[in-house]
């Protein structure tokens, strides 16, 4: 595994998200010195915070999997999880409503899934699912220490057991076809196939390995910090901070100094000079090859990059006894949602959303009676030619009516608070091409495909983060500062 050069004595991390707070107590951990800078005014990146008459939101991931990677982080500085977080199993993970007024609980205990599977669709459909559990869970464990969460230099860093092992459950072939080799409903196929979203490709184009994001949520399980998702960066930089780890919040990076190959300092918005001798970039990687890093590499600036999305955060006056803490409404489309999203561009004909009810196991987030909204509809990218400008408040509207059409009866008037976010807020806040789930995760952007966590031309420059190896999603970030600290320091246990 290659490392950066020099001494490493004192290390600045600019940005912290998930990924730049799992590596700084990392390297604490290993007896680093570590700065963090951070511009907003509280940890957390794109899992932020929003605060507004009495509701408190998350702002980006609201779905939480592997708390042992959470575990693990901590462990760094011999920390337990169990004192900084209160982290509730969700049950049902999801709940999925389709078209034809059917729904489907989601639940991680693979017994009471087949029971599940059983009531709604049929015996045979649940053996089948029994079927699709194993080879997920093989998936998972090839994959995991071979291709996930370890530091890959070259395509032939690959050349291991566990891949003739991939290779012959069908882990290279496509994900749709090899789902319904095990699942022959079309309401089972949705449920164990969406989350390709997340990798920015499409059920049918994604390989069968993306199966494992399945496994990392539909098997493993879903759960809930208290006080929300933000509950996850403020444990981990309070540890960190515990730990030594010096916090600069409020303060931005404008300019690295650099001797020859080797970065040496970082100049920050209000004129401070922080020398480094190690430096880890966590802002958005394409964003800060070109911002800080002063170009971008040809391969950088050919990425391809997954859809994105328009999220409403509402308060509402309104509760709905149907629904469960994450909820799924997928349209009729299926294949057709994708070609819209990724092939030709344009905004969903048919939507397929999440509702998100964090107020629902933790009522601190909303006044007393009151319940708070995560809305998630998929949209293309900035590539589309579409005007978020004059788009925006149009397509607000028409998202509130999709739910008012799937169940969520007087929403829009209930609705005392909002914020909503479109691919051009995305990416305002530092993300390339207005993507929040990063550049896709096509054959030739990931794994030994993927931008590199060492900055090419530079002995001392580290990327963390959902742009760089292994991905995107909260285990993947997780892991990336693991894998940014290994380049520093060698092998952490």
């Amino acid at each position: 595994m290659r490392t950066i050069k020099g001494k490493s004595d004192h290390v600045v991390v600019v940005g912290a998200g998930l990924a730049g707070l799992s590596t700084a107590l990392r390297l604490t951990g290993a007896g680093r010195k570590v700065t963090v800078i951070e511009r907003e005014s509280v940890p957390g990146g794109r899992n932020g915070l929003l605060e507004k008459s009495g509701y408190a939101f998350d702002t980006g991931p609201t779905v939480l999997t592997m708390p042992d990677l959470i575990s693990d982080a901590l462990a760094c500085v011999g920390e337990r999880l169990e004192d900084w977080l209160e982290l509730m199993p969700l049950q049902p993970l999801y709940r999925a409503f389709y078209h034809d007024g059917s729904q489907l609980d989601v639940h991680a205990d693979t017994a009471q899934m087949e029971a599940e599977i059983e009531k709604v669709i049929g015996s045979e459909e649940a053996a089948g699912y029994r079927r699709y559990v194993d080879f997920v869970t093989k998936l998972y464990r090839y994959e995991m220490n071979d291709f996930i969460d370890r530091n890959i230099d070259t395509p032939l860093n690959l050349l291991t057991p566990n891949l003739a092992r991939l290779i012959a459950i069908g882990g290279f072939r496509r994900l749709a076809p090899k789902v319904s080799q095990f699942l022959k409903d079309p309401r089972t196929q949705k449920v164990y196939s969406f989350q390709a979203m997340y990798a920015g490709v499409s059920p049918q184009q994604a390989l069968a390995i993306y199966a494992v994001i399945a496994y990392m949520d539909s098997v493993n399980g879903v759960f809930f910090p208290k006080g929300g998702m933000h509950a996850v960066p403020r444990a981990l930089a309070g540890a960190a901070a515990k730990h030594g780890v010096e916090f600069k919040y409020n303060t931005s990076v404008e300019k690295i100094e650099k001797n020859g190959s080797r970065a040496t300092a970082v100049i920050t918005s209000n004129g401070e000079r922080i020398e480094c001798d190690a430096l880890v970039l966590n802002p958005d990687l394409p964003v800060a090859w070109r911002d800080l890093l002063g170009k971008s590499p040809i391969s950088i600036k050919r990425l391809n990059y997954s859809p994105s999305c328009v999220t409403i955060l509402a308060g509402s006056s309104r509760s709905y006894d149907h629904l469960a803490h994450h909820n799924i409404h997928f349209g009729q489309s299926w294949d057709g949602v994708f070609d819209e999203l990724i092939k030709k561009k344009t905004l969903m004909s048919d939507p397929s959303l999440l509702v998100t009810v964090p107020s629902k196991d933790d009522p601190s987030l909303a006044p007393k009676g009151k319940h708070s909204y995560y809305i998630l509809f998929p949209t293309p990218n900035l590539d589309a030619d579409i005007d978020w400008k004059k788009t925006k408040l149009q397509y607000r509207d028409q998202m509130l009516k999709t739910m008012e059409q799937r169940g969520y009866d007087g929403f829009g008037d209930s609705i005392e608070v909002e914020h909503i976010t479109t691919p051009l807020e995305w990416e305002a806040m530092g993300l390339e091409r207005g993507a929040p789930f990063a550049s896709a995760h096509t054959f030739f952007q990931t794994g030994p495909f993927r931008p590199k966590n060492l900055a090419k031309g530079f002995e001392n420059v580290v990327f963390t983060g959902s742009g760089t190896q292994p991905g995107v999603g909260v285990p993947m970030v997780l892991i990336s500062g693991r894998l940014a600290a290994e380049r520093i320091v060698g092998p952490v246990k």
